[in-house]
């Protein structure tokens, strides 16, 4: 059973960075194709950044592009979000998720392909 525990979350001003961690039980985060997802109020939940398994393809989405980064320690079988230069409309609560990928090179945007989620935590950037 994949197990996903966020941290890292909390209040931060506009501007400030935040990392946020996803510890995941073994080996999940090599042999899963791995992802961020953020859902706002009254919003649905959105692809934040996700990767491949293994970690050779990545996609970020338009509005993180050049602040947010992914990176992962597998040994830790964790994963890291780097958010940086955050704005108030990054106020959300952040999922980690991991999905059974058909291969290596193919990444997955959509929540509805994911099969294991983290329970989430919040971010809230005031302005």
């Amino acid at each position: 059973q994949v197990q996903l525990v966020e941290s890292g979350g909390g209040l931060v001003q506009a501007g400030d960075s935040l990392r946020l961690s996803c510890a995941a039980s073994e080996r999940t985060v090599s042999s899963y194709a791995m992802g961020w997802f953020r859902q706002a109020p009254g919003k649905e939940r959105e692809f934040v950044v996700v990767t491949s398994r293994g970690g050779m393809l990545t996609s970020y989405a338009d509005s993180v592009k050049g602040r947010f980064s992914i990176s992962r320690d597998n040994a830790a079988n964790t994963m890291y979000l780097q958010m940086n230069s955050l704005k108030a409309e990054d106020t959300a609560v952040y999922y980690c998720a991991a999905a059974a990928p058909l291969s290596q090179w193919v990444v997955y945007t959509t929540s509805n392909e994911y099969d294991y989620w983290g329970q989430g935590t919040q971010v809230t950037v005031s302005s």
